[in-house]
């Protein structure tokens, strides 16, 4: 039964998500388990993982919905730890080993391209002339960290007289170089979710106007959407890439038909809420007492 259940949310503290989770976690089961990554210690000499006073392998599940405040290579370290403490037994949404994948844009996009997802052209190089040969020959290029969300650190670069000042002041913060072709988009992309590799919902990010890209950070808000029947397939088979157990498939709408940009390994509530009325919180708790029962 749900209130024997102990379930476990991995999060932000202060988050707004992290905290619907757990309303939803507690008034199913009775028991509100908030894990902060940066109080777990696993010691290998004595097999325990914990959390403070809490030890996680007494928990019956774990939810992760943000493993850390900004994306960074310290988080594939904090979802080592969560796969190690999968592989002694305790079930985790979505499976670390699964997530690991996907948190490093690099990673992310080879798995894409390897399995046939149409995405607009990019090139990866540490060579600066590569690189300013590449935006010359796009166009337009959108450079990306390979750890980031919400286009954060993402910059639009142009053949120019600045264009090599521009790659050099880029790369000082960024080893190797992502360029991706800058589409001429409809001023939306969309977000295409999944729930235990089912379709849930679509939604639109719809830019401001003010900022190239449609993020809400920058002034974009969400709306509701009617995806064809192409896109859900197109985003159906991004995300069995990967097989995340909730997870969005950002895709654009272009000339030469949908491509993905990126599967997301924390897919988010706000947009599901906003402009689809779903509580994904709540579905996303009912999925994983469902999948405990049925174990």
């Amino acid at each position: 039964m749900p209130k024997n259940l102990k379930i476990g949310v991995v999060g932000i503290a202060d988050g707004a998500s992290t905290q619907t989770l757990l309303d939803r976690v507690e008034a199913a089961t009775g028991h509100r388990c908030f894990i902060d990554m940066g109080a777990v210690t696993t010691d290998l000499a004595r097999g325990t993982v914990t959390a403070g006073e809490l030890d996680l392998t007494t928990l019956d599940a774990i939810i992760v919905k943000k493993i850390a405040a900004e994306y960074s290579p310290a988080v594939n370290d904090r979802l080592e730890q969560l796969a190690s403490l999968r592989h002694r037994g305790v079930p985790i949404y979505s499976d670390p080993d699964r997530m690991l994948r996907l948190v490093n844009r690099l990673t992310n996009t080879l798995e894409l391209a390897g399995a046939g997802i149409p995405m607009p052209p990019t090139v990866l190089t540490e060579n600066l002339e590569a690189a300013m040969a590449t935006v010359e020959r796009f166009g337009a290029a959108v450079a990306k960290p390979l750890y980031t969300s919400k286009a954060r650190g993402m910059t639009v670069l142009r053949p120019g007289p600045t264009l090599r000042e521009d790659l050099v002041r880029y790369q000082a913060d960024n080893s190797l170089i992502y360029l991706q072709q800058f589409m001429d988009l409809p001023g939306r992309d969309l977000g295409v979710v999944f729930l235990g590799g089912q379709y849930l919902a679509c939604y639109a990010r719809v830019s401001g106007g003010k900022s190239w890209n449609t993020t809400t950070r920058d002034g974009g808000h969400y709306e509701a959407a009617e995806p064809s029947d192409e896109i859900v397939d197109l985003g159906a088979r991004a995300a069995a890439v990967f097989g995340l157990d909730f997870t969005c498939v950002d895709v654009v709408e272009t000339e030469l038909g949908p491509q993905v940009l990126e599967v997301s390994a924390f897919g988010g509530f706000r947009g599901l809420s906003e402009a689809c009325g779903i509580d994904a919180a709540q579905r996303l708790v009912d999925y994983v007492i469902a999948e405990r029962d049925r174990d």
